[in-house]
């Protein structure tokens, strides 16, 4: 990894993970000095290239020059937007930290909304709802409903842009992919959380890094999420809770079992007590003939 020269603290850094946007990135660092250069607190922009094979490093060197706000970190192979944030806040200077991504999906005018409940000191992470279409609504609702039914977390949307407080980063293990549920893993270390109205547009240029592959890894993260949240720090709940049920429902079988062999042993026994009571009542017919026929013969 590889990063420009340390910049002067400010209040407000803005984290961009960038692959392959060498397109978008000089209307969105245009975009971010036109919306942010008006704001009433200080800014920088950290744009991470994940381990782009587009023109995205010449063309951060061109922005960095010319813009003074706009700092780089290069990783030299892809490591995923989780490790990109982590390298992206490692070197920003704020003490608020804003997710955003290149790819003008989200437009830098919504940063200062988004921030301004921190700033106040309302909320410790606001994390955007998507406004508009878009194609994986679909898979969004079910993500979000699975999340509010599983963690409790009562917002509608956890997977879009989001402003937080440096400690919450600390609070965030550095997992691949768990930026999604950075939200619910704040909410569970006792950060305030709100939500805030983002617009969604269209993507101008290059292309979705998200496919339907993303499903079922993050159907197992989100397993792997509620089950370090919840059991995590007492293995033993999980463990033994479900070794526990099982010796249950294993004895219940056992009795149940138990009980079926009894009574089936039972129906045999009343099966051979009839078939004697019939021999027997053979054996008494028979005799009685016997006597009979010696009778008559006396």
């Amino acid at each position: 990894m590889t990063l420009t020269q340390t910049a002067e603290p400010v209040e407000v850094s803005v984290l961009v993970p960038a692959k392959d946007e060498a397109e978008n990135l000089p209307e969105f660092i245009r975009q971010c000095s036109e919306a942010l250069g008006a704001a009433e607190f200080s800014f920088e922009v950290v744009v991470v290239d994940d381990g782009s094979a587009d023109d995205t490093p010449e063309v951060l060197r061109r922005i960095r020059a010319e813009h003074g706000f706009v700092r780089t970190v290069t990783h030299r192979t892809r490591r995923g937007i989780a490790e990109a944030l982590r390298s992206g806040g490692e070197v920003a200077s704020g003490r608020i930290l804003v997710f955003y991504p290149a790819d003008l999906q989200f437009l830098p005018a919504e940063i200062p909304a988004l921030v301004e409940p921190i700033r106040r000191g309302d909320a410790d992470m606001v994390t955007g709802a998507k406004q508009g279409q878009y194609e994986k609504a679909f898979v969004s609702q079910v993500y979000n409903r699975l999340c509010r039914w599983m963690f409790g977390v009562r917002v509608s949307d956890l997977n879009a842009v989001k402003a937080y407080r440096r400690e919450v980063m600390d609070a965030i293990p550095s997992r691949p992919d768990w930026h999604r549920y950075m939200a619910v893993v704040a909410t569970a270390e006792g950060f305030r959380l709100v939500e805030r109205p983002v617009t969604l547009h269209p993507r101008r240029a290059g292309e979705s890094k998200f496919g339907l592959g993303r499903i079922p890894v993050g159907v197992f993260d989100l397993l792997s999420v509620w089950f370090q949240l919840r059991f995590g720090r007492k293995p033993l709940l999980f463990f033994g809770g479900l070794g526990a049920t099982l010796f249950l429902l294993g004895f219940l079988v056992g009795v149940v079992a138990l009980v079926v062999a009894l009574f089936g042993f039972g129906f045999v026994g009343e099966l051979l007590a009839g078939q004697r009571e019939e021999i027997r009542r053979l054996a008494q017919t028979v005799d009685q003939r016997l006597v009979e026929r010696n009778g008559r013969q006396g």
